[in-house]
């Protein structure tokens, strides 16, 4: 069965430069050798976590469309010639295939049953690997266009705590960018957009991520409107 993405948001959020430097910089240790990235979109965060620690990185995309676009770059020399395209869910990634780093970056809220997913995901990840999830926080920020991108949750620490996989443990967990969470807070509150406009982009990534990059380390990374968790086998 095909699969169609509703949201509209990916290149708008593309182009939040200072955001995905930000995450590159937070992200990149936990990203190395052989990478799966599930719903890896039009590859924007692809090309912002590359690096020479990576090995071979697979993008995984439902939405063909999608997927075709993340062809594209690879033809035109955007993404690393060590990247490559797969169009479909995790169930499409060969039963054999183990990876060092699968990441769902955005893309778990998208997913009616996250704890299936990880489970499945699990059985991909190699001995020492790292499961890394990227998401939005806090529940009580849910709005419209939460719903408008086909977002089912946000989280909380304890709600991904609950989605640890059989033989995995949380070896991370922590919030990013402070100040955001007062621009969602606001939206939520006075404007409830369905869709953030670019300004609205430009001023959060332009003004917002730099001041959260200082306050997140002064609060120890206990606070935000995105969180992460990282989980790895256990044993490791």
């Amino acid at each position: 069965m095909s699969y169609h993405y509703v949201g509209s948001e990916l290149e708008l959020f593309a182009a939040a430069t200072n955001w995905k430097a930000y995450l590159a910089a937070i992200l990149r240790p936990f990203v190395v050798g052989r990478v799966l990235e599930v719903g890896a979109g039009i590859g924007s965060n692809t090309s912002c976590l590359h690096s020479s620690l990576v090995r071979e990185w697979t993008c995984l995309e439902p939405d063909a469309n999608l997927a075709r676009q993340i062809e594209d770059r690879l033809g035109t020399g955007q993404l690393p010639p060590n990247c490559r395209v797969i169009t479909g869910t995790i169930a499409s990634i060969d039963a054999a295939a183990l990876f060092d780093t699968i990441l769902y970056l955005d893309v778990i809220e998208h997913i009616s049953e996250d704890s299936a997913e990880l489970v499945c995901a699990r059985r991909y990840l190699a001995t020492r690997g790292n499961l890394v999830v990227l998401a939005p926080a806090h529940q009580f920020l849910f709005t419209p266009f939460d719903a408008a991108v086909g977002h089912h949750r946000r989280y909380n620490r304890a709600g991904l705590r609950a989605l640890t996989p059989p033989g995995c443990q949380l070896s991370a967990c922590f919030m990013l960018d402070c100040a955001g969470f007062f621009a969602s807070l606001a939206n939520k509150i006075l404007l409830s957009a369905a869709l953030p406009s670019e300004r609205q982009i430009a001023v959060w990534d332009k003004l917002l991520v730099p001041i959260s990059r200082i306050l997140d380390r002064g609060v120890g990374y206990s606070f935000g409107k995105t969180i992460v968790a990282v989980w790895r086998p256990l044993g490791c």
